[in-house]
């Protein structure tokens, strides 16, 4: 796998060395984890993703809440596309809750072979207004100062970067185009 993380910044390559906040779940909350299209999990396998960096998770109803909380209005379109007895690939986690992944200068991926989740986050769109999740442990957070804005420089992401991402992550994932 090329271990060069492209253009990212240089603060999640310092926070990948502290396993990271966004590549970490707490142990016993992976079904939280967001699914993998085929189309990722293809660009994944090509950049040097194997087998055991991937996980088939049942679509429980708590992953389902999920969905719905980030795709508000979207219930009948969430649970077509992730059917309740059905199933999704996501990424494999360690028994720590780190991201099988994440290595001590980040991701192991190079940027543009990521899942569009981790390319997205800690960002996010909800009715065209972009925000951010925010996180105490959050390395680029505690740096950036200023908001959201200041988040963006911090990470080296524009509004165009964001909303790009988001539109190719619904794609993705089967969602609708949005207007």
């Amino acid at each position: 796998m090329d271990t060069d993380a492209g253009s990212d910044s240089d603060v999640c390559a310092r926070c990948g060395e502290q396993n990271g906040s966004c590549c970490t779940l707490v142990p016993g909350q992976e079904e939280y984890c967001f699914p993998l299209s085929a189309d990722e999990r293809a660009v994944m396998e090509k950049a040097g993703a194997k087998p055991e960096h991937f996980f088939r998770q049942h679509n429980t109803q708590p992953f389902l809440d999920n969905l719905n909380r980030l795709f508000p209005n979207e219930a009948d379109c969430i649970n077509s596309l992730f059917p309740p007895d059905g199933s999704h690939d996501r990424l494999a986690i360690t028994p720590q809750g780190s991201c099988e992944l994440l290595g001590s200068a980040g991701c192991g991926l190079p940027r543009q072979s990521r899942p569009y989740y981790c390319l997205l986050y800690p960002f996010w769109l909800r009715h065209g207004r972009e925000l951010y999740f925010e996180s105490s442990n959050c390395q680029a957070q505690r740096e950036a100062g200023g908001g959201g804005a200041g988040l963006m420089r911090r990470l080296n992401m524009t509004s165009a970067d964001i909303r790009r991402t988001y539109r190719e992550l619904r794609r993705a994932w089967g969602l609708p185009e949005q207007r």
